[in-house]
């Protein structure tokens, strides 16, 4: 280990106990090093070992399941990590070596103060008094950048914003001057000037603290913009490890080839997206020219949905007798045509989602109309509703949370058919249901398997395939792929296109992923503060954008690859 050195890892092997007599290996071998002051990014689809290594290194895997294999060896600053003693680890990993998860609010405790919170690492790595430590704690805020730090410091984690809320995991894991910062997925769900902004500050922060960062993500073009030395990682085994500049630009195994084309681009729109088993097995060359697809909308499309001035407001408590209007939705207005897709997209808090939710009755409007083949879903009552609750669906951001974890897939599947009285017997519904699972690509015997058994994407397939069982006319996909690996992400998106182009379906495509929006929507509206600021077809939009806001949302997209 020479003295550039700050991290390094050498044949990590780790398992993990499935039960009494099995064991599945989630790293096989991996080495690779971390140089003092530089950033390591590294790569990897979910499955693929990253996240592993890291908790490895900070100690963070359970005991009772993990196997760390004889021979494993993670060393910081000249010391072995794997072994130590748990109070000479938390010490360590504490002050030296700090990390930055991908959910704050997992991260962060909900009945402390975010104050309370940064001062306790204070107290507890730097012996700081309560005084001290509350002064230490207001530059930190100020250094992350979040605003009136004097009145955040008291604020509760769920009183901030998610880009707020993960600035506070950054000062807590800045407190003692690290040397090692390791940054697990910070800012995949995060809007892109918010993720912009932050990749910003750990840059910044990187390079007054001196620090080296070990940043672990799917997102290649951001990866491009910030690395000096790149991990591939796949399988719990590295693939390709180096400069940046040379993976990026002349990726030597096939796998980073793979991952670099499979993303959807702003300058191409492939009929299909590519996946990674296109280029692994073969089928398709790097430099491959694929057909494209035209988008936009015309004079002769057939108006399905028409919204006008539609507005949702909340009521917040103040006090024990006011109430404060909160007015997340301002006079919407939009056409949705049969067989097209409407891309929404802005921040959080733009009110992009609530557009969804309040069409499907979800939230109850508090203003305009939505005209469903001439009727307005709004005013309509409960019982007049029941008929178009089949016609028009929606997929949720998160599949760990939209599925009945009690529940098989065949009854998942089966229910919403019960229901709505779809099939004449219970034997005609499972068939149903088994063709829809071949469908959205999924094996015949997942009918009867628990949603537990399932990757992220598969889970989003079973969504997807919950939502086919009421044969919609309308489907509201709400970040419906933002938190899925690439490759993943493209098999979501061709099986949206597939469906689209089979069923004459019209999607409403709620994201912050610009990129992904620009692939699947013939028309984009862009939402800030509850409002529409523009709304264009999708091509002339992101070749001309007229609003400023428009913009500065496009100048934010990563562009490193």
């Amino acid at each position: 280990m020479n003295d550039d050195t700050l991290l390094q890892v050498r044949d990590l092997r780790i398992a993990f106990r499935v039960d009494k007599k099995n064991t599945v290996e989630a790293v096989k071998g991996v080495s690779f090093d971390v140089p003092r002051n530089s950033t390591v990014a590294l790569v990897g689809e979910s499955g693929s070992g990253k996240s592993v290594s890291s908790l490895a290194v900070m100690g963070l895997l359970p005991p009772e399941t993990t196997i760390v294999q004889p021979g494993s060896s993670a060393r910081f600053d000249g010391r072995e990590l794997l072994g130590l003693p748990v109070a000479e680890r938390r010490q360590l990993c504490g002050k030296d070596i700090a990390m930055i998860f991908q959910e704050p609010m997992s991260s962060l405790n909900p009945v402390f103060t975010v104050g309370y919170q940064i001062g306790e690492v204070l107290r507890r790595h730097m012996g700081m008094n309560g005084k001290a430590a509350r002064a230490r704690t207001l530059e930190l805020l100020a250094e992350v950048g979040i605003p009136d730090p004097a009145l955040k410091i008291d604020a509760y984690p769920s009183q901030m914003s998610g880009g707020q809320q993960q600035r506070v995991m950054i000062a807590m894991a800045i407190a003692c001057e690290p040397k090692l910062l390791i940054a697990d997925e910070p800012t995949t769900a995060l809007d892109v000037t918010i993720q912009k902004q932050i990749m910003e500050l750990i840059a910044r922060l990187q390079e007054k603290h001196r620090m080296a960062v070990l940043f672990i993500t799917h997102d290649l073009g951001l990866v491009a913009e910030i690395a000096d030395r790149v991990i591939v990682m796949r399988h719990g085994e590295v693939r390709e490890e180096g400069d940046a500049t040379q993976v990026f630009g002349a990726p030597r195994d096939a796998y980073t080839r793979a991952l670099l084309h499979c993303r959807p681009k702003l300058d191409e729109r492939p009929l299909r997206l590519p996946v990674i088993d296109d280029y692994i097995d073969g089928r398709l060359a790097p430099d491959a020219v694929l057909p494209q697809r035209t988008r936009g909308t015309g004079p002769d499309d057939t108006p399905l949905l028409v919204v006008k001035h539609l507005a949702k407001s909340f009521w917040l408590r103040e006090g024990l007798f006011r109430k404060r209007e909160f007015q997340a939705v301002r006079d919407v207005s939009f056409t949705l045509a049969r067989g097209k897709t409407l891309g929404v997209v802005g921040e959080s808090g733009s009110g992009k989602t609530t557009v969804g939710l309040t069409l499907l009755r979800l939230h109850r409007a508090t203003g305009g109309s939505a005209l469903f083949d001439g009727q307005d879903l709004l005013a309509m009552s409960d019982r007049e509703y029941a008929a178009y609750k089949r016609r028009i669906q929606i997929i949720f951001q998160n599949p760990y949370a939209s599925l009945n974890p009690r529940f098989t897939v065949g009854q998942i599947l089966l229910e919403p058919m019960r229901i709505h009285r779809i099939g004449a017997n219970d034997a005609e519904r499972v068939a149903t249901a088994h063709h829809l699972l071949k469908r959205v690509g999924l094996p015949e015997g997942a009918f009867h398997r628990y949603p537990h058994e399932f990757s992220g994407g598969q889970r989003q397939r079973i969504a997807i395939a919950r939502c086919l069982t009421m044969q919609p006319e309308i489907l509201v996909c709400d970040e419906s792929v933002s938190a899925l690996d690439v490759s993943v992400q493209a098999q979501v998106l061709n099986l949206l296109q597939d469906l689209q182009d089979e069923y004459g379906m019209s999607y409403i495509f709620i994201s912050h992923d610009l990129s992904v929006v620009k692939y699947i929507a013939d028309q984009v509206m862009v939402m800030q503060q509850g409002r529409v600021v523009e709304l264009a077809d999708s091509d002339a939009l992101y070749r001309n954008p007229q609003h400023e806001y428009t913009r500065s949302l496009l100048a934010a997209i990563p562009r490193g690859v």
